[in-house]
């Protein structure tokens, strides 16, 4: 084992970097067993060098990131700042002096990836971003490592534990989408400003890794389709278990059928209950990956949190010291398909849609007429009513999203229609 050590730069000391330092240090023996050299944390960059931080020495702490970076013995530098600046700056700092990096950044990865991972490549270093997509669940090396040798066709998956407890606990409990979500804030499942969640902006970040590595491609966060999930109703969830299905807000990466273009969204489905995502609870995360060689795969774990994120961020920092103690770099950036990604009206998956109607003949013959105009094909229709007003629950066969939109645009215009209560895809069947 070589004893001299290699040094860790830590950008950011918060729930994340926290548990990487204690861990650092609590398992410090096991992880040069593990490296076949000892790791050293030579420094720590901070906002507030004042707070009292357990376990870490003092006069590691500076608010001189820059400087922490430049200083040249530096062998790695951990990233768990979050945001997009400072840190793209201090990451490309850090390449510059001879330092490989390891972050938990998915807003960053998804913004300027190409970047970086060409900055990485032009001064042969590593980047590594396991705990970017899902936590301390494997992922992203599995995609990138393991099925190098596959051709992955679909990815769709759980990747923000917040909707997922907020939407189990409406699926569950019957509550309305506020009282979930303050049960989620007092249980510390949701920020004080949950909008990055809620709104699917966390969730599309990851889609947009997931679908760049997945399908050897750029995929950048505006090439995202995305929806939030504040309009979900305990309505909707009646109408799902209807179909026997549940909800969730699901990250949708594909290629298509031709094979010349691909597609990312975020967005809330219903899903069959048999299907195995369908039984993730609580704020836990889980991917479902459709391969042409390995077939179906399911990754499933803890999505977020301190320890779960400190765990992905360790295995990266093993694999990149093993990486410079071998004189090597591990996978890079690998993107020669250069596939478009496809808007999306063109993606292609079936409807749940609910209209207030007038209870009265010829209601459902208007309206069937309205989806056969646009080349939606109708599965199933479901009409209930009294005194004069009724609900029409259609369920379409598989339709474009473009086809789908002219559709209920033109049952707005209807005056038998008073309103488009709901409108959800139906995935996973």
């Amino acid at each position: 084992m070589r004893t001299r050590p290699l040094k860790v730069a830590l950008l950011g000391c918060g729930v994340v970097g926290s548990e990487v330092a204690r861990i650092m240090t609590t398992h410090a023996d096991d992880l040069a067993a593990r490296i076949g050299a000892p790791v050293e944390l030579a420094g720590v960059a901070v906002r507030r060098p004042s707070k009292v931080r357990e376990g870490i020495d003092p006069s590691l702490v500076t608010t001189d990131a820059t400087a922490l970076v430049k200083r040249g013995d530096i062998d790695v530098v951990v990233e768990v700042i979050g945001g997009i600046e400072p840190a793209r700056g201090l990451i490309m700092t850090a390449f510059e002096h001879g330092a490989s990096v390891v972050s938990a950044n998915k807003a960053l990865i998804a913004q300027d990836g190409a970047a970086l991972h060409a900055a990485a490549e032009e001064h042969g270093r590593d980047l590594y971003y396991e705990a970017a997509v899902a936590g301390a669940i494997p992922l992203v090396r599995p995609l990138r490592e393991s099925l190098a040798g596959d051709k992955i066709n679909r990815v769709m998956g759980i990747v923000n534990g917040t909707t997922n407890f907020i939407l189990d606990k409406m699926d569950s409990t019957g509550a309305g989408y506020q009282e979930a979500l303050d049960e989620a804030t007092a249980l510390g499942y949701a920020e004080a400003d949950p909008t990055a969640d809620v709104e699917g902006f966390d969730a599309a970040a990851k889609a947009a890794i997931l679908a760049g590595i997945s399908f050897h491609t750029r995929v950048r966060l505006d090439d995202v389709y995305r929806e939030g999930m504040t309009e979900v109703t305990a309505a909707d969830f009646a109408s799902a278990k209807e179909m026997g299905c549940t909800i969730k807000l699901l990250a949708i990466c594909e290629r298509a059928a031709h094979g010349g273009s691909v597609t990312a969204r975020v967005h809330p489905a219903m899903i069959p209950l048999d299907h195995p995502l369908a039984s993730v609870r609580g704020a836990y995360n889980a991917v479902f990956v459709e391969a042409e060689a390995a077939g179906q795969l399911m990754f499933y774990g803890p999505g977020a949190g301190g320890a779960p994120t400190a765990s992905a961020v360790l295995g990266d920092l093993v694999a990149v010291c093993r990486n410079k103690l071998g004189e090597a770099t591990g996978p890079g950036d690998s993107a020669y398909t250069q596939l478009p990604v496809s808007p999306m009206g063109e993606v292609v998956t079936r409807y749940h849609i609910s209209l207030d109607v007038a209870d009265k003949p010829g209601v459902l013959a208007q309206v069937a007429t309205v989806f056969a105009e646009h080349g939606v094909s109708i599965d199933t229709v479901r009409q209930s009513g009294k005194d004069g007003e009724a609900s029409l629950v259609v369920v379409t066969h598989r339709a474009a999203d473009a086809a789908l939109t002219g559709t209920v645009d033109a049952l707005r215009k209807l005056d038998t229609v008073r309103g488009v209560a709901s409108i959800m895809r139906v995935e996973g069947e």
